[in-house]
């Protein structure tokens, strides 16, 4: 399957499957997913990147499937003036790797200003700044993931629960 654009992505999702947002960084991945019914993004854990990108990739896929995600959502870091620079072509040369191991639908999201965001809110909870060290990554990818959904909601047909 193609990479999709983010109105296109809904459509692949299979019933009641999660999705699962990326934050790709230089040396950590973090990992945020969604509940059943799209509403609400959760941290769930930061991966460090390794030599063997297919170690990475089958950690994020195990993820993946322990979850019942059906799409993913790799947030794609634009400047401010929302133009892709060079963090911008290594996240799409993540993705491609990714497919590459595994046909899986996935999708790129505008994440200007996500890692600050999430910073904001970790220091606003008073978490050390050991803690905020540790759990940025995914905390970003948490706000990649929730824009996406906020923006299925405002966009999208909801899938219906049994």
């Amino acid at each position: 399957m193609p990479i999709c654009k983010p109105n296109e992505l809904y459509e692949t999702i299979p019933q009641l499957s999660r999705i699962a947002g990326l934050d790709v960084g230089s040396a950590t991945v973090g990992v945020a997913i969604s509940d059943p019914n799209l509403t609400i993004a959760t941290a769930r854990k930061t991966l460090r990147r390794g030599k063997r990108f297919e170690d990475l990739a089958s950690q994020i896929f195990e993820l993946l499937d322990q979850a019942e995600v059906g799409a993913l959502i790799i947030g794609l870091p634009l400047d401010l003036s929302g133009k892709p620079g060079p963090r911008a072509q290594a996240s799409k040369a993540f993705a491609r790797n990714l497919t590459k191991i595994r046909d899986f639908p996935l999708a790129f999201w505008d994440e200007r200003m996500s890692t600050n965001a999430a910073r904001r809110v970790l220091l606003e909870a008073d978490l050390s700044r050991k803690r905020r060290g540790e759990v940025i990554d995914s905390s970003a990818a948490a706000f990649i993931l929730q824009g996406y959904l906020d923006y299925l909601k405002d966009h999208c047909e909801h899938q219906s629960t049994p």
